[in-house]
């Protein structure tokens, strides 16, 4: 780490005033005694941060004395005066390609490791190219999609590869995330940054190819193969005989997983597929579940590309932002997804079928998503996990390591062989 003088913080969280920040600050108070992290909660608005902090007492008494740190998104040295002052950020302020910019140069100057919860591909693949190069010299980590986005995808398919190699010794030369179970609600939050992506396509039409691009995410980007391609319509799985359909978030995860790939050196392969679909069971009732799905989101797609009406909805339809789920709804939240994957065993010399599931408790998208994005945070300031540099992914950051936090931490991580 860059620092000249160790930091007064373990973990400094950003943007602990927005709804999924308190989600993380309460998280970690809870957790106190497991980590026993010397952390802080940051943002530019004081009396925010002191009534964050003053419900954070109800939780633990003890942090009526919690580190409040202000700074200013958009003034680097503000920013660069935080960053010196911890061994990793957490950020949960976004849109990130608004207000991610120069925290991430920031943490990068310092060499300060940092996560979030990003899904903006355009956004990750910015500083990608920006970054990358500097933050392997620095050290910095700066890993993004620590919550439902990526981690159960990338997290669930290394761990689907690690027991492929101690099983059977080989690897998986294809992998398919299904989505079987989701119960869960929207922040306005992550609504303001699916249209701020829409927004930025419109205003830049180069960014569609990025968008699109199967490998967008990779060290050198490519269009990838045809049968990369994200499912867009209702399809029949060859291996379940479920109907499917697409995954809301399938377009940044499958990008994420074929970075690691890549970042670890490409263990499962130069030809290593990965796709994501969700899963809507067998029968009639499968297919009209899987048809509603396909055309619901094809229709919300479509209208929020249209100007008036996208005003219309954010100003009448949709979640605010600092706007989500209730604690019932948040409590009764849950999400499964099953792995599939196949490849040959050089201890057999056969195919072998193998799969995993990964799975939690809690609204996928805001109470897993804080323990998630939590627990890669205090992975990154306390295990023993290998020092590099750079623009990484959860799996190639932490690996292995993450998965034996998250497990401990109450998600479902395993995997068997397949029938």
């Amino acid at each position: 780490m860059a620092h000249d003088k160790k930091p007064a913080f373990d973990i400094i969280l950003w943007g602990a005033t927005g709804f999924t920040g308190r989600l993380v600050a309460e998280y970690l108070a809870r957790t106190q005694d497991t980590h026993r992290a010397k952390w802080a909660i940051a943002g530019r608005d004081e009396a925010k941060l002191d009534q964050v902090r003053s419900e954070l007492v109800k939780v633990r008494p003890e942090f009526a004395d919690l580190p409040v740190v202000i700074a200013d998104a958009k003034d680097a040295a503000s920013l660069d005066a935080l960053v010196a002052r911890t061994r990793v950020i957490i950020s949960t302020v976004g849109p990130y390609a608004r207000y991610g910019n120069e925290l991430v140069a920031a943490c990068v100057r310092a060499g300060t490791d940092y996560c979030d919860l990003t899904g903006e591909v355009q956004w990750m693949r910015k500083t990608i190219d920006a970054h990358e190069t500097r933050a392997r010299e620095t050290g910095a980590r700066i890993v993004h999609t620590c919550g439902f986005d990526s981690i159960p995808s990338d997290l669930g398919t290394l761990m689907l590869q690690d027991y492929m190699r101690e099983k059977h010794g080989g690897h998986c030369d294809q992998v398919r995330f299904h989505l079987t179970r989701m119960r869960g609600g929207f922040s306005g939050g992550t609504i303001a940054s699916m249209m701020d992506t829409l927004a930025a396509v419109k205003a830049d039409p180069a960014l569609k190819k990025v968008l699109t691009s199967a490998h967008a995410l990779d060290p050198e980007p490519s269009r990838g193969t045809k049968e990369e391609r994200d499912l867009a319509t209702v399809k029949k799985s060859p291996d379940t005989g479920t109907w499917t359909a697409p995954f809301v978030m399938g377009s940044v995860n499958t990008r994420v997983v074929r970075r690691s790939n890549a970042l670890l050196g490409y263990p499962w392969g130069r030809d290593f597929f990965y796709s994501e679909v969700s899963d809507f069971g067998p029968g009639p009732k499968g297919f009209a579940l899987a048809a509603a799905t396909t055309a619901g989101l094809g229709g919300f797609m479509a209208l929020s590309n249209v100007d008036p009406v996208r005003e219309l909805l954010e100003k009448h339809v949709l979640p605010a932002p600092g706007q989500g789920p209730s604690a019932t709804v948040r409590e009764r939240g849950l999400f499964e997804v099953r792995l599939l994957g196949e490849g040959q065993s050089p201890k057999s010399g056969q195919r072998v079928k193998v799969e995993g599931k990964v799975a939690s408790q809690g609204d996928p998208g805001y109470a897993a998503t804080a323990r998630m994005l939590s627990e890669a945070a205090l992975c990154l300031a306390f295990d023993n996990i290998p020092k590099r540099g750079g623009v990484l992914t959860p799996a190639s950051a932490m690996g292995m390591v993450l998965v034996e936090r998250l497990r401990k931490a109450g998600m479902t991580f395993e995997a068997h062989d397949r029938a």
